[in-house]
């Protein structure tokens, strides 16, 4: 049944939908933080692997629980060939396993890989090919390759010839594709007789984003740097923390050498009962530099979450002993050189070594993610001290629990406020209801306190962790009422950020979240579009906007935030009608003598509050710019279209 209205007090007070509204553009208030509006990653619903870092070659180096997930011999009779897999583990402790193939006979023998959910080919593209190999004495063997889809059409073709040689070497080369696939595999054959041991098996597409090889995807970093974030989190929430600490996200393992990162099991990978992911592993291709360098690519500031000696209290709740937390916070002073330090350190040095020698101007990290209780504050205390000692101007962002309300929240929230907290991180996942009658939630926080950061939030159409969410338009909507409510209390609130980001549409374990590819396509969500519109257009400083001397927040079903922007000296207006008839507002601009009868609306509708968009039809719900014209003079009146979102500028100088 389709929903007419967001909530009944909407309905209750829609009696007149012509509202006077007065703009003060001669009180510029509170600055808005560049930080304001950001982007939270973390590796759920393949957004990592099989997502966002473009490698096509799942369990590229047999290192999951079932070291030959993903892989399937071929042979044309029994017998042809054998695969062995072999543990090198005192050797190698990062990478310990590799196979050997034996091919013995004159038939054909090979080993297939399924990608993730298929591997997306696009015709004319490149791809490029890598293998480590050892050489068994005295054999010759080659290797043809072939990406082929489902219905055993050949799409692309390739021979190697490894060099030869006892030891460890990478091969590569490139293969040419002729056709557009979105479910490929790549077969792997064997060419003459004898033994190969191989390892770290790679395919990667040339265009990558900055044409980088081993790279991230092209099409889902493009979305991200369209938004315009102000920071980008990562790795995550509860990734950071693991179902247990031995699970955990540790960010050394993360950098260096790819074939050196040690690939752990993701601890969504049976979180959820509904939806199991079995083969859900984290390679750590995309690891902490690459993180920083995506940050520092889409002009975003980078925000390292640690884990803080706590596993996921939702879990098993593992916490580590106060008086050992030193390996703990070691790994967070190191972050920090690893970011920041002299090329002449140890991990300013790696840094260097992986490419980027200037630093990556870390300013904030978070402590824990999640986390909750008395604990909570004794790690705290202890990291903050240890941190601050050394690095004093890093602020950290600290957690006030899972939930925007109720007794682990006050807890923390007194007690954090008590020790002078640089950054509280509130989350909700609520239902769009929640977000309308909240929009004023800051209005009276303490001024002086700690400031607020938004890690966490999203409507919830049905339920929070419900299989059946939807990115639809309602929860879109509610969210932008929620936002300006956000923006005009910027004094307060420094951060904000939607999450999840990404998920794949058949790899997913959460929803709703922003941005949804498979993978060759992607699109935003309505509610992308909302953050992206606010992003683009977050203005310099706060100017008081009143419906009768008390801020817009719900007053008939409207809402909205006002702000300057000074580089370009306009006017900003969020105004977000969230009924069902039109709006026509009379603006009345005080502290200019005349505005110059014309400017734009850029706004986001749809034609009901279900509408979703979707693979095949990515901008059923986004934005359009059209320009308004009106009396010169310092009163204009913007139609607001039913269930809208619309930011108008217009000139004041």
């Amino acid at each position: 049944m389709k929903r007419l209205l967001l909530c009944a007090f909407c309905l209750c007070q829609a009696s007149a939908f012509s509202q006077d509204l007065t703009v003060r553009a001669d009180r510029p208030g509170a600055a808005i933080s560049p930080t304001m509006w950001g982007i939270f990653f973390e590796d759920i619903n393949m957004a990592a692997d099989g997502g966002l870092y473009a490698e096509l070659v799942k369990n590229r180096s047999f290192e999951f629980n079932a070291p030959l997930m993903g892989w399937k011999e071929h042979s044309t009779t029994p017998g042809d060939g054998s695969i062995l897999v072999l543990n090198r583990g005192e050797e190698n402790p990062a990478n310990p396993r590799y196979v050997r193939i034996s091919h013995i006979t004159d038939g054909a023998y090979g080993l297939s890989n399924e990608g993730f959910r298929g591997m997306g080919i696009k015709k004319d593209e490149q791809y490029h090919f890598s293998i480590w190999t050892r050489m068994h004495r005295g054999t010759g063997i080659g290797l043809r390759l072939e990406l082929v889809g489902p219905d055993g059409q050949k799409i692309a073709t390739a021979r190697l010839k490894p060099a030869g040689g006892e030891g460890w070497q990478k091969d590569t080369v490139s293969l040419a594709a002729g056709a557009t696939e979105p479910k490929a595999q790549l077969y792997m054959w064997i060419e003459g007789q004898g033994s190969i041991d191989v390892d770290m098996v790679s395919l990667f597409p040339h265009h990558t984003w900055k044409e980088r090889p081993g790279g991230l995807r092209a099409d889902l970093v493009q979305l991200l740097a369209d938004m315009k974030p102000g920071f980008i989190r990562f790795p995550g929430g509860c990734i950071v923390e693991g179902r247990d600490l031995s699970n955990r996200y540790q960010w050394k393992n993360t950098v260096g050498k790819v074939e050196d990162r040690k690939l752990i099991i993701n601890r969504w990978n049976t979180e959820f009962a509904h939806r199991l992911t079995p083969d859900y592993f984290q390679s750590f291709g995309l690891g902490f530099f690459e993180y920083f360098q995506l940050a520092e690519d889409i002009g975003a500031e980078p925000l390292p979450i640690l884990n803080c000696g706590m596993a996921c209290q939702f879990n098993t709740a593992e916490v580590v002993a106060a008086d050992e937390l030193g390996p703990y916070i070691q790994d967070a002073l190191d972050l920090i050189e690893f970011a920041n330090g002299p090329v002449s350190g140890k991990w300013g040095g790696l840094r260097a070594a992986m490419g980027h020698p200037e630093p990556f101007h870390l300013k904030m990290m978070g402590v824990g993610n999640e986390q909750w209780g008395p604990q909570y504050v004794e790690h705290y205390t202890i990291f903050t001290k240890a941190i601050k000692d050394k690095y004093p101007d890093i602020r950290l962002v600290n957690s006030v629990g899972p939930n925007p309300d109720g007794d682990l929240f006050n807890f923390l929230n007194d007690t954090l406020r008590k020790l002078h907290a640089d950054i509280l991180d509130e989350h909700y996942y609520r239902q769009p209801e929640w977000f309308l009658q909240n929009a004023g939630r800051y209005d009276h926080y303490d001024r002086s306190g700690p400031k607020i950061f938004a890690g966490e939030y999203a409507a919830q159409s049905k339920a929070v962790v419900s299989p059946q969410n939807k990115n639809d338009w309602q929860c879109a909507l509610s969210e932008a009422a929620y936002m300006t409510g956000l923006e005009r209390n910027a004094d307060v609130v420094q951060m904000a950020s939607y999450a999840p980001l990404f998920a794949h549409v058949e790899g997913w374990q959460w929803t709703p979240d922003l941005i949804w590819f498979d993978n060759l396509r992607s699109y935003g969500t309505p509610n992308y579009y909302v953050q992206k519109i606010f992003s683009a257009n977050k203005g310099s400083v706060v100017v008081p906007l009143s419906r009768a001397g008390a801020p817009l927040e719900g007053q008939n079903g409207l809402y909205g935030s006002a702000t300057l922007d000074n580089k370009t000296e306009e006017l900003v207006l969020k105004l977000v009608n969230t009924t069902d008839r039109p709006m026509n507002p009379s603006i009345r601009v005080e502290g200019v003598k005349k505005l110059p009868g014309r400017a734009y609306n850029e706004s986001i509708k749809a034609t009901g509050l279900d509408k979703t968009n979707s693979l095949d039809d990515p901008k059923a719900v986004s934005s359009k710019k059209e320009a308004i014209s009106f009396r010169k003079g310092n009163v204009f009146s913007p139609v607001l279209l039913p269930y809208s979102v619309n930011v108008v500028r217009i000139m004041i100088h």
